[in-house]
């Protein structure tokens, strides 16, 4: 079942294991996407020897691949144990986790990692390589947090700042419909970043709510047109911090669907100040869908 580097099928589902339990978790996680999606899995465990080659002998070497070829034999067995069906491949990298990682989901397939590695503070800090994998991510990425706080809603959630997150919601929106579920479109502008401080600015904020309604509309109608059998909430709510009402929204979720494309400057490519609140906080899994336009919610 090993397989070698290079471009998987097209939608295939890619998880990095390191060992820890995060990541194993999130290697089951991503069998059930995969199962769900009828879509290969390939699980990846990346030494990142090829850049230590110069401080490591070579029985360290051999050492390091063996317990990383025992490791994706156990992870594989232990996936197909629950998921008999599902074709899975596995990969030893000798490069560094990250580009490991987005090689080989190529160009259509979606990464998936634990919420920390073997590493940080327990069920709370995303690992640094999974922060990287989001940060520098072409293709959709899921960061596995939450999944031991019982049992399944059935609602995908998606939030949701203007019209260029229509892709965004149309990618939730499929997933909603694999797992069978409904999809909450939420919408949250912060009222002092839309209204000022100032006092007599706060006249305004009926109006400024109506166009944010109207961004949120405007997306929800090309949703229900789209996928007429699926069941479709929207909600714009105000607040003095977007994460925070994202955050406890994910309580009552299994899966948060966000755009995150931004311009450099911030923490990566990928993650603004919200999505890297969520990636770090949010109750459910996350899945990160690079926002490619130049959208208006400086949230993002």
């Amino acid at each position: 079942m090993n397989g070698t580097v290079g471009s998987p099928e097209p939608g295939s589902v890619i998880v990095g294991v390191d060992g820890s339990d995060p990541a194993r978790r999130a290697a089951l996680w991503a069998a059930a996407e995969a199962a769900r999606r009828d879509s290969p899995l390939r699980i990846v465990y990346a030494a990142g020897t090829d850049g230590r080659v110069l401080h490591l002998s070579a029985e360290s070497i051999e050492r390091v691949r063996g317990a990383g070829s025992e490791l994706l034999r156990e992870t594989a067995a232990a996936v197909e144990e629950r998921y008999s069906g599902l074709h899975v491949t596995t990969e030893f990298s000798r490069s560094a986790p990250v580009p490991s990682l987005h090689r080989t989901a190529g160009l259509r397939g979606i990464v998936v990692v634990g919420n920390r590695g073997l590493g940080g503070f327990k069920n709370l800090m995303l690992g640094s390589v999974g922060l990287k994998v989001a940060a520098g991510a072409t293709t959709p990425v899921v960061v596995v947090r939450g999944t031991d706080n019982g049992a399944e809603t059935g609602v995908v959630l998606a939030a949701v700042r203007d019209d260029h997150d229509a892709e965004c919601a149309r990618y939730a929106a499929r997933e909603a419909e694999i797992r069978k579920g409904s999809l909450r479109l939420l919408h949250v502008w912060n009222i002092l970043e839309s209204a000022g401080v100032a006092v007599t600015m706060l006249d305004d904020v009926e109006a400024i709510a109506g166009e944010h309604v109207h961004h949120l509309m405007a997306v929800t109608d090309r949703i229900r047109a789209e996928f007429p059998d699926l069941n479709v909430q929207a909600d714009a709510e105000k607040s003095l911090t977007v994460a925070g009402v994202l955050v406890e929204a994910s309580r009552h979720a299994d899966l948060l669907v966000m755009g995150g494309r931004r311009s450099p400057g911030f923490i990566g490519p990928t993650l603004g100040r919200a999505t890297h609140s969520l990636l770090h906080h949010a109750h459910c899994p996350v899945l990160l869908i690079p926002r490619h336009g130049s959208g208006r919610g400086s949230e993002s």
